[in-house]
């Protein structure tokens, strides 16, 4: 039995996503699968149904975890506030606790310029970061001043050092890292531990935008010191879940920069 066993956390963007190669290819499944080999009960969120079906029957099968899997998308039009409390109030149904939060889901245009940026691209990234981000935290925090839970957020590289083709991408980090500042500021008192995450970790999508956008791959994208990129589950996962744990109530307000060795304060 892992030191999450009887907990339970919401993981957005959590869908099963494989590299080229068959390796895990999803940050938001890397930590899943983390948080499940710790014995937490898990509520993942996506947009893509039958990744979600396939994350729940795999870690379900593989760790006797519990696993509620609910679409949702947090998108421009629509009814985000209602979407995120009906997911927040499925999780309580189901488990009758939060214990973590972990905001990871993100869609963007990433290798458009800024000039060649529309409103819709812009706003695509907004909504599926920050926004969701917003919604969330505000939805969750009754539940996790209850248990003394904790939050991970993720920001980016992108927006600490200005990456080309990344503008809306960039914004909505700096928009979620401030935000989680603020959050770590206010929520202290109620023992909520808020920390960020700025990952470099090969994923499917990385994988795809290599392919898509060379140029803006070449321009941005560096191999950290340490020789290889971030592991979704055995590095990513892993700082994830020593988050939840009791013995990092200390670092609330860190952000925790995993793109090449470096330690950021906020």
């Amino acid at each position: 039995m892992g030191f999450l066993t009887g907990k339970t956390a919401i993981i957005t963007g959590a869908g099963r996503a494989v590299l080229s190669d068959g390796r895990c290819g999803s940050i938001g499944y890397g930590i899943a699968t983390a948080y499940a080999k710790e014995g937490a009960n898990l509520v993942i969120t996506g947009r893509n149904v039958k990744k979600l079906e396939d994350a729940k029957e795999e870690l379900e099968r593989l760790y006797g975890i519990r696993v509620l899997a609910i679409p949702a998308d947090v998108s421009a039009g629509a009814d985000n506030e209602a979407v995120v409390q009906e997911v927040v109030r499925q999780a309580v149904e189901a488990f009758g606790r939060i214990d973590v939060l972990i905001n990871n889901a993100q869609a963007s245009a990433s290798g458009v310029p800024l000039a060649e940026q529309t409103t819709e691209q812009f706003n695509l990234a907004m909504y599926s970061g920050l926004y969701a981000v917003f919604y969330y935290m505000k939805a969750c925090y009754p539940y996790l001043k209850e248990t003394k839970g904790s939050v991970v957020n993720f920001a980016s590289g992108a927006g600490l050092f200005g990456n080309y083709g990344q503008c809306s991408y960039a914004a909505a980090k700096e928009g979620i890292r401030g935000l989680s500042r603020v959050a770590a500021t206010e929520w202290a008192q109620d023992g909520i531990n808020v920390n960020i995450i700025c990952p470099l970790a090969w994923t499917a999508q990385l994988e795809q935008f290599s392919i898509q956008y060379p140029e803006a791959y070449k321009e941005n994208v560096k191999m950290p010191p340490a020789g290889h990129f971030g592991d979704p589950e055995l590095e990513i996962g892993r700082v994830c879940v020593q988050l939840a744990s009791p013995d990092f109530k200390y670092m609330n307000g860190e952000t925790l920069t995993l793109e090449g060795g470096k330690g950021l304060r906020p």
